[in-house]
């Protein structure tokens, strides 16, 4: 019982972060780039203070950390910019879709034979993501919405197979956090930056709360549920931000939406079960 609180907690938090960073935006209380530099400010300072209660050191200088800066800085940028335009709900749908069929093509190319329910899965993701993306009466502002969201998604993919192999995953994210932070100062610091209390407030929990402490929480219970089982309570995420963003923003749940919403969260669900079903009875 407490594993299926612990997990249904961690859900909330990774939705919440979509809510949050359209809240903040949306109401003009703070710029995309301000959130996302104060968003990894606050979740660098939270995983570093839980890594020091822990114990351990912080791997700055491991093979793939300068991987996991970039890629962790494309998916903040694109993350934080998208939701100029997008509502929380959509960005979390084309966030998720991206990423999970970024990385079941990258598996596919490194040489893993997809059975036939894995394509077929795959494929019905994609038709739900390609609806999701296509432009609703011409507007170009969520074209480019959606283009960004992609590069997060595309970001948070290579980020996720990076990390992979870590030894610590704490401690390397720890670390990517505390890397990231230049490369964001560098690319986002300019003029145009604005950010009033409850902007730099919004951040913060997002940084520090749904982020960091949602990461350190997810590594806690990641190995105490099955890889599969891992995977598909992920297809929750998308959906609980469609809720919340409905919920607590206003946002029209439309048919379209709700229909790339099945079609991307039921593709995805039938590609990572597939392993679960047995393919010889005989």
């Amino acid at each position: 019982m407490r594993l299926i609180l612990l997990t249904c907690l961690t859900m909330i938090a990774f939705a919440a972060n979509s809510v949050l960073n359209r809240m903040a935006v949306d109401s003009g209380a703070i710029d995309p780039s301000s959130f996302a530099m104060i968003r990894v400010l606050a979740g660098a300072v939270a995983l570093c203070m839980i890594l020091t209660v822990r114990g351990g050191g912080l791997p700055l200088r491991e093979r793939g950390r300068v991987v996991g800066a970039l890629s962790l800085a494309a998916y903040m940028i694109g993350f934080s910019l998208a939701y100029v335009t997008l509502d929380a709900g959509l960005g979390a749908l084309i966030l998720f879709g991206t990423v999970q069929v970024t990385m079941f093509g990258w598996s596919a190319l490194r040489g893993a034979n997809p059975t036939m329910r894995q394509m077929a899965g795959a494929g019905i993701a994609f038709v739900g993501l390609l609806i999701a993306l296509w432009p609703k009466d011409g507007a170009a502002g969520g074209i480019s919405g959606a283009v960004l969201m992609v590069v997060a998604g595309l970001g948070w993919a290579a980020y996720t197979l990076v990390g992979k192999g870590a030894k610590d995953p704490l401690a390397a994210t720890a670390a990517n956090f505390v890397l990231t932070l230049p490369i964001l100062a560098a690319l986002l610091l300019g003029a145009g930056l604005h950010a009033a209390p409850s902007g730099i407030a919004l951040a913060i929990i997002s940084g520090a709360v749904t982020s960091g402490l949602g990461y350190a929480l997810w590594y806690s219970i990641l190995p105490r549920l099955a890889g599969q089982a891992a995977a598909v309570i992920q297809l929750s995420v998308p959906i609980i931000a469609i809720a919340g963003g409905a919920l607590l923003l206003g946002e029209a749940l439309t048919l379209s939406l709700a229909f790339a919403a099945a079609l991307v969260v039921g593709g995805i669900a039938v590609a990572v079960t597939a392993s679960m079903v047995p393919t010889d009875r005989s």
